[in-house]
């Protein structure tokens, strides 16, 4: 199977662009091409490691997440969050332009590297790294989240094992990304005197934070959408 490659194009002032070629394995769903230089010292796994962190220094000197970072952070050192931008994304499936801030647009992409990152506690979400849907809004995100979880429901109960319909899982897995969340800020505040790149992370926490508050009644807001589904047969 060939890599899945994404692109990520950040037209900026002064006629400048900023672009991101992203590479997935096909089968890891995580990046292929990483960093090799030296790597700085905001990426060490001791430096700001998340409380809930499994790894330890013995075994992942850097963190993974920390370490698909850095070619976001040091190429947007002079960009302010809302400065206006404009961004084209290419998928294998679609093209997407759109005009935006920097830091809805940064925060599109840090979402996506998420995922691929390699870290355990945004692995959940390399299905929708695979299916990636630049800048989602709030509500296509709250939908394509349950969606995803409950097609792994779906194979777990095939496996013959528990299901959970009630979804706490995803609850908590977002509840564990808003812990991730706070520490990457921390690790990009240090790496950076620009406020764009930890803006797209706060913009990201935004939805991660409420996500395990509000998840049922967002699904009941779209519940009319099923009513194929839901009528008596």
């Amino acid at each position: 199977m060939d890599p899945i490659h994404i692109s990520y194009r950040f037209s900026l002032a002064n006629s400048r662009d900023e672009v991101f070629d992203i590479s997935l394995d096909p089968n890891t769903l995580e990046i292929i091409n990483q960093p090799v230089d030296e790597l700085p010292p905001w990426t060490a796994l001791g430096f700001h490691q998340c409380s809930h962190c499994p790894y330890t220094s013995d075994t992942h000197p850097n963190c993974p997440l920390a370490v698909t970072l850095i070619q976001v952070i040091g190429r947007f050192n002079n960009v302010v969050s809302h400065n206006e931008i404009e961004l084209r994304v290419s998928t294998h499936e679609r093209h997407v332009f759109q005009k935006t801030t920097a830091q809805k647009g940064i925060s599109s992409l840090v979402g996506l590297l998420f995922a691929a990152s390699g870290c355990p506690h945004t692995a959940f979400f390399k299905p929708m790294a695979r299916y990636h849907l630049p800048l989602a809004s709030e509500d296509e995100t709250y939908y394509r989240a349950a969606g995803m979880y409950l097609v792994a429901q779906y194979l777990l109960h095939k496996d013959g094992k528990h299901a959970d319909l009630e979804l706490q899982g995803l609850k908590k897995i977002y509840h564990n990304l808003h812990l991730l969340n706070t520490m990457v800020a921390e690790r990009i505040r240090s790496a950076t005197r620009s406020d764009s790149s930890v803006n797209a992370v706060v913009l990201l926490d935004m939805i991660t934070n409420l996500m395990p508050l509000i998840l049922d009644e967002q699904l009941d807001k779209i519940r009319h959408l099923f009513t194929s589904y839901l009528q008596d047969s």
